[in-house]
């Protein structure tokens, strides 16, 4: 180690030496030199810094990083929950309309946390598809719970894509959505259609094969259609060409009549 620093002392004090008798031999030998490339040199090779270990030179910093891109405002569902609304607890409660302002605040969304305004959301996207006032267990309802659950998920995913567990949370939860969809539909199309008008989801069906798309399978789809479409061409060829060899004008042939003996 102590050889090491040695070595590099030795090798900047060289490096200024020559620097030095550079600027000499420009204001001797060499008056084509201009002397302010003399001076540039010097304060180039000067600006070596010498630290415990290493020579690092302060060289211009260039503007190789990308600029962070804006990420776009997702919509939250929960923008359109007034402040001065009740929490879900209290809505009922007709003391909490007659109570103290400073109670009141403290009852309503203003100061209400997140998973409490995802309650009262719950409630509201529940009481547009419920069959009736007591309904908590049918297939509307708890499509109405797992759509606002899904959102939160996406709206928090926005924020932070990296949080890999809800993701794979909301993934399930679309899964069961769409399986309970399945079934309203298959069961009770009325009830489906007016779920899917109420809660504003766009019904998609399930691909009908399962497999993973591939390059080689994508061609051989292709050179099926294009065999397809061939063979399709030729017959059609064909039927033309007998239509065209059968006689215009032939008529059907009558059947002979037996003469009676008169």
């Amino acid at each position: 180690m102590v050889l090491k620093n040695i070595f590099r002392s030795t090798v900047l004090d060289l490096r200024t030496w020559s620097v030095f008798l550079g600027a000499r031999k420009c204001n001797t030998v060499s008056p084509a030199f201009k002397p302010s490339q003399c001076r540039f040199y010097a304060n180039w090779t000067l600006t070596c810094i010498y630290k415990s270990d290493e020579i690092l030179l302060n060289q211009a910093v260039r503007q190789y990083a990308r600029p962070s891109r804006k990420k776009q405002e997702f919509p939250s569902q929960l923008q359109d929950l007034h402040p001065s609304l009740l929490k879900h607890e209290y809505a009922s409660v007709p003391l909490a309309q007659s109570v103290d302002d400073v109670v009141k605040k403290l009852l309503m969304l203003e100061l209400a946390s997140h998973s409490e305004k995802l309650s009262l959301k719950e409630e509201q996207l529940i009481a547009k598809v419920q069959r009736g006032e007591n309904d908590r267990s049918s297939t509307e309802v708890k499509v109405a719970i797992l759509t606002a659950r899904i959102r939160n998920f996406q709206e928090h995913l926005h924020k932070h894509p990296k949080d890999k567990a809800n993701k794979r949370w909301m993934l399930m939860a679309i899964d069961s959505r769409k399986k309970k969809l399945k079934f309203l539909r298959r069961t009770r199309y009325d009830s489906f259609k007016k779920v899917c008008q109420e809660l504003g989801i766009t019904y998609t069906f399930p691909p009908e094969y399962y497999r993973r798309v591939t390059r080689r399978w994508l061609a051989k789809k292709a050179f099926c259609n294009k065999v397809f479409q061939e063979v399709q061409k030729q017959k059609k060829e064909q039927r033309e060409k007998q239509r065209s060899a059968d006689p215009k004008g032939k008529e059907p042939t009558s059947s002979k009549e037996p003469q009676g003996t008169a």
